[in-house]
């Protein structure tokens, strides 16, 4: 059992009312096409559960889910018949093959930690993308993470399920530092189990800079689900790139 292998069995039943993948995937497609890409194959990195790996397969696309967790890849191969999984850190994924796209959705980024890490993710996905390819990521900004949720405990109770999310941002370093306590039926018990996971806010900024090292030269910030600039107390930026 991994880190996240407790989490992993009851996240689409959290998520479900929070994200709505169709919409994202539209979203997707729509900025493949403003930005003149027509993939076969996508690669979605930080892939999680499958549930936008899983869309997007079933829209007629070739894809690939990389995941550090195996049991949410258990989950996502329920879900595909023809995807392929990589179980690993995507900083490290470098494949042989080139993909018309990749994508990393829903806060991939921001548990990349490290700068160095994040560069390193963007210099291999800028060494396996397809000529005319595009990598599309989002990330939640520093003032979602500081200011919107950064402080807050967060409750959701059902009838087997119930946690609670307690939220602290470390301003010097820029980390939200998240702590989930879950209590889940079995049986006539509950079992209780702990996650802890962090996130690091990125300001557009720092994000071009690591693109233009990386060797991307044409980047395009959106807001969340939009076609507009993000606007300056914005929850979530979407990047373009090539």
């Amino acid at each position: 059992m991994d880190a996240y292998g407790e989490f992993a069995g009851i996240y689409d039943r959290l998520m479900r009312g929070d994200i709505d993948y169709d919409a994202w995937c539209d979203y997707i497609e729509s900025l493949m096409a403003l930005h003149g890409c027509e993939p076969r194959s996508v690669c979605e990195l930080a892939c999680g559960t499958g549930s936008i790996t899983s869309r997007l397969e079933a829209r007629g696309y070739e894809v690939t889910g990389v995941d550090i967790s195996a049991d949410m890849i258990d989950i996502a191969r329920t879900k595909t018949r023809r995807a392929g999984y990589v179980c690993g850190n995507m900083a490290a994924f470098r494949p042989e093959a080139r993909y018309g796209a990749y994508i990393c959705m829903i806060d991939g980024i921001n548990y990349l930690i490290a700068p160095g890490l994040v560069l390193r993710t963007f210099e291999n996905v800028k060494r396996s993308l397809g000529e005319g390819g595009v990598f599309i990521f989002d990330v939640s900004t520093r003032h979602k993470l500081r200011d919107i949720i950064g402080g807050e405990t967060f409750i959701h109770s059902e009838y087997d399920v119930f946690y609670s999310w307690q939220n602290r941002y470390i301003e010097r370093y820029s980390i939200s530092d998240m702590l989930l306590n879950f209590f889940v039926r079995r049986g006539d018990m509950y079992e209780r189990f702990e996650e802890r996971h962090l996130q690091r806010g990125y300001s557009e900024r720092e994000l071009r800079y690591l693109l233009d090292r990386a060797g991307f030269s044409n980047i395009s910030v959106y807001g969340e689900l939009s076609f507009k600039a993000p606007e300056k107390d914005c929850g979530r930026m979407v990047f373009v790139c090539n």
